[in-house]
């Protein structure tokens, strides 16, 4: 579908933006199928503030990362937390996380262990 909104192109042309519009109940359809994953993301967050002591105000970042490399799982979970603006703590589950455990986190002596001073998380 298209709208009266247009795009200028090289040499002045304008060209009509194509626009999809999505329906509410799609919408709906994907909010409900993700709510698994969101729950899981905010459980994660919880353990991982729980286990570190981290206080409401640390950012705790959790992502799920799909990975191509021979070797490597299909989909692992990586959690990220800053405890200085340059001391950033970063571990994998390798799994989605939605089968994430509490198991699963790093014991809380390891804190030290786990600061990550790279910003490329792609191996193990």
């Amino acid at each position: 579908m298209t709208s009266d909104a247009v795009a200028p192109y090289g040499g002045g042309q304008q060209r009509p933006i194509d626009r999809r519009r999505t329906q509410p109940e799609t919408m709906l359809k994907t909010a409900s199928r993700n709510a698994g994953k969101i729950d899981a993301v905010r459980r994660i967050k919880d353990w991982t503030r729980a286990r570190f002591g981290l206080g409401d105000d640390i950012p705790v970042m959790v992502a799920e990362v799909a990975c191509g490399l021979p070797g490597c799982p299909p989909i692992e979970t990586i959690v990220t937390f800053w405890t200085a603006p340059e001391t950033r703590h970063a571990f994998k589950a390798f799994k989605p996380a939605i089968e994430v455990t509490v198991d699963d986190l790093p014991p809380s002596w390891m804190k030290n262990a786990i600061i990550s001073d790279s910003d490329d998380l792609s191996c193990c």
